[in-house]
């Protein structure tokens, strides 16, 4: 549903990234892709956690989606020192209609003890990956139909494409991926879940014992 705030942002977003777009529509009578509604899912490594405040996304249709409930981010505990091509994650809250083209979300990296803004511009050549089956399994055609988002520590930000059937996930290279912090935040600043500051959960205390921060190579 397109709000003020989701107005505001998509005039932020368009202006930082420099790119152009037709005025935004609501999602009423756009259609859809052949599955359904594509998910989007955000990680973090094993005892690395982060949350994810807020996000816009605009599709390819000129659609401009704002979240402010969110699913959880989860740790993923298969992905430890490195990211893991295996890991697999699905959303009830965050969908959209058609492929997007640009995303804008506010994270709180509770191991950074830093607030994130991230914004990502995604090349044409996600539109025909997420629109392309990928074979078949005993539920019917298997599709790219997860858009999956890595968050860990100083900020970094990797992203890929989750297969419903078997396989392992599908790099995604951005047009443009842009993450600021700080006296840089624009779009998110003041924008926290917390606001008091930061503490560890005792199993990110044990986990990091012994680590050389960031704790990984990402």
């Amino acid at each position: 549903m397109l709000k003020q705030r989701g107005l505001l942002l998509f005039l932020i977003f368009i202006t930082l990234t420099g790119c152009q777009a037709v005025a935004p529509t609501t999602p009423e009578e756009t259609g859809g892709m052949p599955y359904g509604k594509w998910d989007f899912a955000f990680f973090t490594p094993k005892a690395l956690y982060a949350e994810v405040t807020q996000a816009l996304i605009i599709d390819e249709k000129g659609v401009v989606y704002t979240f402010r409930t969110l699913d959880s981010v989860q740790d993923s505990a298969i992905t430890v020192g490195a990211w893991n091509n295996e890991v697999r994650r699905h959303a009830q809250f965050n969908q959209a209609r058609h492929p997007p083209v640009m995303m804008l979300f506010c994270w709180d990296s509770v191991i950074d003890k830093k607030t994130y803004e991230t914004r990502i511009v995604f090349p044409a050549s996600l539109k025909s990956r997420m629109l392309t089956p990928t074979g078949q399994d005993s539920y019917g055609t298997t599709w790219y139909d997860t858009l999956l988002i890595g968050l860990a520590p100083e900020g970094r930000v990797r992203i890929w494409l989750q297969n419903s059937g078997i396989g392992d996930n599908l790099p995604v290279e951005p047009q443009r991926l842009t993450t600021l912090s700080g006296d840089r935040l624009d779009a998110c600043k003041g924008i926290t879940h917390f606001s008091h500051g930061y503490r560890y959960t005792e199993d990110t205390v044990e986990f990091i014992k012994g680590k050389t921060y960031p704790y990984g190579e990402w």
